[in-house]
């Protein structure tokens, strides 16, 4: 053989080896990135059962606690920015503010004796706690596929073709600093 032609078969399995890690490396990032999405998507799913909850819970505290309509009224704003979210980042944000509101009005309903025994309250309590707790695994779910996708967009060699592509990074789900403090207990 002569020597053009084995340089051409070495340029030839270069290419060819660029190709395919390129087409293995793009695949993995499209990979990545949807389970990312699914990951949200599955929190998304729980917010909405959440915000559903909201209407009915508000409406049997109301019956109760007239007097703690300021409450309830955040609890019913806090659910309609989660429910008119645009972004990933406005629904985190807004879902910070959501927790909060229902924590005061589990903490209203704690003064109300009648209304902590009352069945259907008791019910919606009991699938609102339900629901929250597969939100937090869904939140480490997600913020998993995050960092898994975050570190390949990040890491090299991978980030070159994240780039070429226009691969984006995801938000964290990340508590706010209001979550973050401590609750003043006094006795």
């Amino acid at each position: 053989m002569e020597g053009w032609m084995i340089a051409l078969i070495v340029i030839g399995a270069i290419v060819l080896l660029i190709l395919l890690f390129l087409g293995t490396t793009y695949n993995s990032l499209v990979s990545l990135r949807n389970k990312v999405k699914d990951q949200w998507s599955q929190i998304d799913v729980l917010l909405k059962r959440r915000t559903d909850l909201i209407p009915n819970l508000v409406e049997t505290v109301k019956g109760y606690a007239k007097h703690e309509s300021e409450t309830l009224e955040n609890v019913i704003a806090a659910r309609n920015k989660v429910v008119d979210a645009k972004t990933t980042e406005e629904e985190i944000k807004a879902d910070g503010e959501l927790s909060r509101a229902l924590g005061r009005l589990m903490a209203v309903a704690e003064s109300y004796p009648d209304l902590k025994a009352n069945t259907n309250f008791l019910d919606l309590q009991a699938n609102l706690k339900e629901t929250e707790d597969k939100i937090q695994y869904a939140r480490q779910f997600y913020n998993d596929a995050v960092l898994v996708y975050k570190n390949k967009l990040e890491m090299f060699p991978s980030n070159i073709v994240a780039a070429m592509f226009g691969f984006k990074p995801e938000a964290f789900f990340e508590a706010s600093e209001a979550d973050k403090e401590v609750p003043k207990v006094q006795f």
